[in-house]
C-alpha cells in the first residue's frame, strides 16, 4: 500500500536520510587523521532500490569513497566545503521529498473525509 501511495518517494526519503548521516559523519571526522570520506551515489542507489533491491542494500552498494581534490598530509580525505555543499544539496532534496509525501498524505486524508 505505501509503495502505491508514495511511489519512489518513500525510498528516496530513506536514501536521502542515510546519505545525510554519512555526510554528517564525514563532517564530524574532518580533523581525524586517516579518515576516508564516503558518500552515497544517490541516483545509483535509487535505481537499485526502485528495481527491487532493499533500500539499505542499495545504499550500501552505492557507497563510495570520495576522491579528494587536494589530499591532506595526514591521509584525511574530508574536504569540508565540499561536504557542506553536499549536505546542503541533500537537505534540500530531503525537504522537497518530505513535502511531496506530506502533500500526498493530505490529499488522501481529504479524499477520505469526502472533500
Amino acid at each position: 500500500m505505501s509503495q502505491d501511495l508514495f511511489g519512489i518517494h518513500g525510498k528516496a526519503l530513506e536514501l536521502r536520510s542515510q546519505r545525510m548521516g554519512l555526510i554528517a559523519s564525514n563532517i564530524a571526522n574532518a580533523a581525524t587523521p586517516g579518515y576516508k570520506a564516503r558518500d552515497i551515489d544517490f541516483a545509483a542507489a535509487l535505481r537499485s532500490a526502485n528495481g527491487g533491491a532493499d533500500v539499505d542494500a542499495a545504499a550500501q552498494a552505492a557507497t563510495l569513497f570520495r576522491v579528494p581534490v587536494m589530499p591532506s598530509l595526514d591521509g584525511n580525505t574530508v574536504e569540508l566545503q565540499n561536504e557542506q555543499l553536499a549536505f546542503s544539496e541533500n537537505a534540500v532534496g530531503y525537504s522537497t521529498t518530505l513535502e511531496f509525501i506530506r502533500s500526498r498524505v493530505d490529499t488522501v486524508k481529504r479524499s477520505l473525509r469526502g472533500e
